[in-house]
């Protein structure tokens, strides 16, 4: 399940990449918006700009803003950094791998072959959404143009 850190990163990056090249937005802007908890945003963001995601302008003018173009942040990226791995089980993780005490085969264990299966869409999922992906489809919703097809 996407942590609400998560899900409130993703809104904000989302309201940056609207804002995309027209200069930093300031947190409290940010908060109002999306009716985030300016001081748990603050912090979402503040990690996000140690990863390299955002950069911030201090002063007059100043705010957060995005670190490159929003085609080139991706969704798993986000989620990634702020909730660990995507897998929902440990013995599918690629980046931390561990088994599961119980398990005694895991060539042939089958719960862990749906959760690989189930960890792989996901990840293609969001590792191949990025900001701009996301932008597009709730622009397409406000346009009527929606589209319910997604890149599997």
């Amino acid at each position: 399940m996407l942590s609400k850190k998560s899900k409130y990163a993703l809104k904000a990056l989302i309201v940056l990449a609207k804002e995309y090249g027209q200069g930093p937005v300031l947190i409290s802007d940010i908060a109002r918006r999306e009716a985030i908890p300016p001081k748990f945003l603050e912090l979402i963001l503040l990690e996000l700009k140690n990863q390299g995601i955002l950069q911030s302008k201090k002063g007059k003018g100043g705010g957060y803003f995005l670190g490159r173009e929003p085609r080139l942040i991706s969704v798993g990226h986000v989620v990634r950094v702020l909730d660990g791995p995507i897998a929902p089980l440990p013995c599918v993780s690629k980046t931390a791998y561990m088994r599961c005490r119980e398990c005694r085969d895991e060539k042939s264990c089958a719960i862990r072959m749906v959760m690989k299966e189930v960890r792989d869409a996901t990840a293609k999922i969001m590792d191949s959404t990025s900001l701009a992906d996301m932008l597009k489809r709730t622009e397409s919703v406000v346009t009527g143009k929606e589209s319910l097809s997604f890149a599997i």
